[in-house]
């Protein structure tokens, strides 16, 4: 393995999945991710939906940046964060609501668990 690495799609391959059906609250989305890193509760890489809506519950910190599409984060608390091309945000343990994917979003992520 080398010390540096260039995170792309390539880099390994995408496992492929839907949210948890008790947690879906519209849509039917496709999650893929390409984990490039998972060591030591650090995990990282590239994760992209398709559109629909979720429950999310973060129990871990997680920086993330989006690469293509719209999304929007509803905080339980009826805050709304929309995710555009080019933002980053750090998503805090605790912050509870509902993912929303409005058009198919691609997102680099870093989890630390």
């Amino acid at each position: 393995m080398s010390l540096i690495e260039r995170v792309t799609q390539s880099a390994t391959l995408p496992e492929v999945d839907r949210p948890d059906p008790a947690k879906l609250v519209s849509g039917d989305p496709v999650h893929t991710t390409w984990n490039i890193e998972d060591v030591d509760g650090l995990y990282c890489g590239m994760w992209e939906s398709t559109p629909g809506a979720w429950q999310v519950s973060y129990a871990e910190w997680e920086y993330i940046r989006i690469l293509s599409g719209y999304s929007i984060l509803r905080g339980e608390d009826g805050s709304e964060t929309h995710l555009r091309v080019g933002d980053s945000y750090i998503i805090r343990p605790g912050f509870a609501g509902v993912w929303e994917v409005v058009e198919t979003t691609l997102k680099d992520y870093v989890i630390r668990a």
